[in-house]
């Protein structure tokens, strides 16, 4: 009987410990842990991260971390935690933490209007792991340029703007991969056939379309403004395209953070290979990256007999445009005194 007993004892003892057992290990795996007040955050594992690494980077998020790690241990799963990029959610659990920890978050890479490859980049690298250094040699890489029939300074016409899916341990090669796919494709057949009736590579068509998106913003009338540019071409003129003057003015002053807001004449006569007021024909290089809207309308220029236009005082943010030197001097004559009334240097 005693025996008997004893043996109940010991069966009640085992299944309190193991009761015990449990609820510790529901608390570690199932109470909140996290202590930020976003709705959210991102984890950032770097590529070849050690242990240590792994720990600062979660330690930062979560209130206990060795009730984390030991959930960890218990699963299996101590730093093997893959490079990448994981989504926390405010009030998340330890299991739910370690389940989030599974799922490589992609990044939505966007750019847009960049007006250097160095400053593109500089964009792509806050957003993904690799440094600026890295992505700018596999950018510039001599036979990856060669391949492309591109140079350093026109690399820019193959990086479109857009929205790309990539992760953010991802490396600058497939990143450069990934541009260059989009890049191929846009250049259809259509479109590489309209750039030949042109009479331009698809370079060219780019960094003509680069001038006319920053000439204007209103995207109907940017086939009207590719017209007047193709014009002057025909006509064997300078492209004289104030946009090309900004460029060079933030060149040769290695300043693109600066706002330009007005042309002076003082300003025509930089001397950059970019300044179209200088030098004739179309820059070798982009002054930005222009969008796919400015391409078509390079490509499916307006036809007209207008060579000039000059900003419009009376439908801001358009322009007016004219054949002959004597009505474009009258449009910058109108504009002109509208800048000076309102004081813009």
């Amino acid at each position: 009987m005693k025996v008997n007993k004893f043996i109940s004892y010991t069966a009640i003892i085992g299944i309190l410990i193991a009761l015990g057992f449990a609820y510790s290990l529901y608390r570690k795996a199932f109470t909140p842990n996290t202590n930020f007040t976003q709705a959210s955050v991102y984890v950032h594992i770097p590529t070849d991260a050690t242990k240590s690494q792994i720990q600062d980077s979660l330690k930062k998020y979560v209130k206990n971390y060795e009730s984390l790690e030991s959930l960890f241990s218990k699963l299996g799963q101590v730093g093997v935690i893959a490079p990448g990029r994981y989504l926390i959610e405010n009030g998340d659990n330890n299991y739910r933490i370690v389940r989030h920890l599974r799922y490589n978050v992609p990044v939505r890479l966007t750019f847009n209007n960049q007006e250097t490859l160095e400053k593109l980049l500089q964009r792509i690298d806050s957003q993904v792991e690799p440094e600026m250094a890295d992505l700018y040699q596999t950018f510039t890489e001599p036979e990856f340029l060669k391949e492309m029939g591109m140079t350093k300074s026109n690399v820019l016409a193959m990086c479109m703007p857009n929205t790309y899916e990539v992760y953010w341990n991802t490396t600058p090669l497939k990143i450069r991969n990934i541009l260059q796919k989009k890049y191929v494709r846009f250049w259809n057949t259509e479109r590489l056939e309209k750039a030949k009736k042109l009479g331009l590579t698809p370079v060219q068509v780019s960094s003509l379309a680069a001038i006319v998106q920053k000439e204007t913003a209103k995207v109907d009338e940017r086939p009207k403004v590719a017209g007047a540019y193709l014009n002057r071409l025909k006509q064997d003129m300078l492209l004289q395209a104030d946009p090309t003057v900004v460029y060079s003015k933030k060149a040769l002053t290695n300043d693109f953070n600066q706002i330009i807001k007005r042309v002076y004449l003082k300003d025509l006569v930089l001397d950059h290979p970019f300044n179209t007021y200088k030098y004739k024909g179309i820059p070798e290089g982009l002054i930005a990256m222009p969008d796919e809207n400015a391409i078509d309308a390079v490509l499916n220029a307006e036809k007209h007999n207008y060579i000039y236009f000059c900003a419009s005082v009376a439908r801001l943010g358009y322009h007016e445009f004219a054949s002959t030197l004597e009505e474009h001097a009258k449009n910058r004559e109108e504009y002109t005194k509208w800048l000076n009334q309102q004081n813009v240097k």
